[in-house]
């Protein structure tokens, strides 16, 4: 992780307790996130929130550059000497964005919403757990939506939403519509049902190259 594979433990000196007893781990500062940044890259979003319910802030942030983007998740660990957080996950980004990733923390839930492309846009969800292995935790996939369209409505679309938990998956066809307003008429919704399989967040596969896929099967 390009200088992550440190972890970064915080001083327990003058940090605000989460509880009676106990030491809070501050979240990691903006100023810190561009300390590991490399030569032309910055930070183009981040969230804080707590993953793994242990009551400490853990974050989320992707890096972008002028030809990459990468979501880093640092999660917040607490050991006999020291606390702090340690990387858990990282996923590259379609590096032709539309404006910033969204990034929300909920219920130890993250939700990354990505919407690249230009006039042809790949709108993106991706949703994550932290998942306990034998190498610590790692992110793992549990949702993934995926459209196609014409932000212009030149050509038709695709949409998909695949519960990867489930295998439960929706496939449509987004056709132009030819009268009211301009948008699209969803057709042939297909409802089926994939093999669940673990996906972590470093294997995750392509939305588009999902989307292809699924609204191709039979």
């Amino acid at each position: 992780m390009r200088g992550l594979g440190l972890i970064a433990a915080f001083s327990l000196c003058g940090m605000a307790h989460a509880a009676p007893g106990r030491p809070a781990i501050p979240p990691i500062t903006d100023a810190m996130l561009n300390g590991w940044l490399e030569p032309g890259e910055e930070i183009e979003t981040r969230a804080d929130g707590d993953l793994n319910a242990d009551g400490d802030n853990d974050t989320v942030y992707v890096v972008a550059s002028p030809d990459a983007r990468t979501l880093r998740v640092m999660l917040s660990y607490r050991s006999e000497f020291d606390i702090g957080h340690s990387p858990a996950g990282e996923l590259k980004l379609e590096p032709d964005r539309l404006g910033a990733a969204g990034l929300t923390i909920d219920k130890g839930v993250l939700k990354i919403r990505d919407l690249t492309g230009g006039t042809t846009a790949l709108s993106a969800t991706y949703r994550y757990r932290p998942a306990a292995t034998k190498d610590g935790p790692r992110m793992r996939l549990i949702g993934l939506d995926a459209t196609v369209y014409s932000r212009t409505y030149a050509h038709d679309g695709n949409e998909m939403s695949w519960n990867v938990a489930t295998g439960d998956t929706i496939a449509s066809l987004l056709k132009v519509a030819t009268s009211g307003d301009r948008g699209y008429d969803k057709l042939h919704t297909r409802k089926f049902r994939q093999p669940v399989r673990t996906i972590y967040m470093e294997d995750t596969p392509g939305a588009e190259e999902e989307l292809v896929r699924l609204t191709k099967a039979k």
